[in-house]
């Protein structure tokens, strides 16, 4: 079901835009009012506000573009997903990585505490961003000289977190292009690395001090794998919102938090180490169309998103025709241009969320290759 951007933004937008803002301000409220009384309540009322705005974006990859993940996983590690903190590291292969973490999230039961590490900037998008400053999501300056105070006081303020969370940290420190990978090589090459051909080069100081700071709070690592089958584009946001159906393949592998070393030097070598056996893994499914061995985990489609697109559909109709009615705005030229002027204002609002998660707008080759061994610690 594929259909014109033109067509499909417009109505999208309003429903996302709208509804996200009566949601911005419901978590306004509780944040005002209650968190000064009671972060754990807070948190528990956020996790649920927070959902009903996630749920519009799953209910975009599941029932609007039809997206399919195909999860590979353990069936124990299967069954401990949703009842444990976990801290989630993965290649960042697809402009919609974050996402099919949400999808997956959403699946465990543990949607609106699925949290992650990002830049500062992602704060500042309209709707979404305000509601991960709202959910205790990690913002960073790419400065380590200021980022390794944000951690720690970001890890420590989930050491009381009052149900599991998942904490995602892309160590890649961008997501994955041609340019960047040959810069990665020949950082590699340069090094005597191994040579990486489907991931690039893991900046690990994040992860060190996650490791450290979270090891006595979070029982497990979920290493996650993400590929795209290469007879198909890649979904990005734009497709998803066009309807263009696509398929993700996903392995997860759960490690003790216990089994990682001690040292930071360690720790930085097991998450190489991880991303090397990536690398050959990927290799492997881009040459023989094996992905693993993993058993093949059934996640579903649950309803609960489509329900609440419905929700929100009904009463965003309704409210809008009431108040056509009320105010007269399209029966004098003053109000058809507001009228106008806000779809201009949805549209530019969908179109920097758009922009922010395409891939050829993240990080530069050249600010790569500027700070090739100083390991920015996060970089979109």
């Amino acid at each position: 079901m594929a259909v014109p951007a033109a067509v499909a933004i417009v109505p999208i937008g309003m429903l996302f835009i709208l509804s996200g803002l009566v949601l911005n301000l419901v978590q306004a409220f509780f944040y005002v009012l209650i968190r000064p009384l009671s972060k754990s309540t807070y948190q528990k009322i956020n996790k649920v506000v927070a959902e009903l705005l996630s749920l519009e974006l799953i209910w975009l990859f599941d029932w609007w573009a039809g997206v399919k993940v195909e999860l590979y996983m353990d069936s124990q590690a299967y069954e401990m997903m949703g009842k444990e903190h976990a801290l989630l590291i993965c290649n960042h292969r697809s402009d919609i990585d974050w996402l099919v973490g949400w999808v997956i999230a959403q699946r465990a039961g543990c949607l609106g505490s699925a949290l992650a590490i990002m830049k500062k900037e992602a704060k500042f998008l309209p709707v979404i961003g305000w509601s991960m400053w709202f959910s205790d999501y990690v913002f960073l300056d790419r400065s380590w000289a200021k980022d390794e105070n944000t951690l720690k006081s970001g890890f420590e303020r989930l050491r009381d977190f009052p149900m599991p969370f998942w904490l995602a940290l892309f160590v890649e420190g961008t997501r994955f292009t041609q340019a960047k990978l040959q810069a990665a090589q020949e950082y590699a090459a340069s090094r005597g690395l191994p040579l990486p051909r489907n991931v690039l080069i893991p900046r690990t100081k994040g992860f060190v001090s996650a490791v450290t700071h979270m090891r006595s709070f979070v029982p497990a690592i979920y290493d996650c794998t993400v590929a795209v089958p290469s007879n198909q584009k890649p979904p990005t946001l734009l497709r998803l919102i066009r309807g263009h159906p696509a398929i993700v393949k996903l392995q997860i592998k759960r490690h003790s938090m216990q089994e990682l070393p001690e040292t930071p030097d360690g720790i930085a070598q097991w998450c190489k180490d991880v991303f090397v056996t990536k690398d050959a893994f990927l290799e492997k499914y881009h040459a023989k169309d094996l992905f693993g061995t993993e058993q093949r985990q059934d996640v579903g489609r649950p309803i609960k998103s489509l329900l609440v697109v419905i929700f929100w559909s009904c009463l965003l109709v309704y409210g809008v025709v009431e108040f056509f009615l009320w105010s007269s705005l399209l029966t004098s030229w003053e109000g058809m241009v507001i009228v106008v002027a806000a779809l201009v204002l949805v549209t530019l609002a969908m179109q920097i969320l758009i922009q922010s998660s395409e891939s050829n707008r993240s990080t530069p080759v050249e600010a790569l290759q500027q700070d090739p061994a100083g390991e920015r610690l996060l970089q979109k």
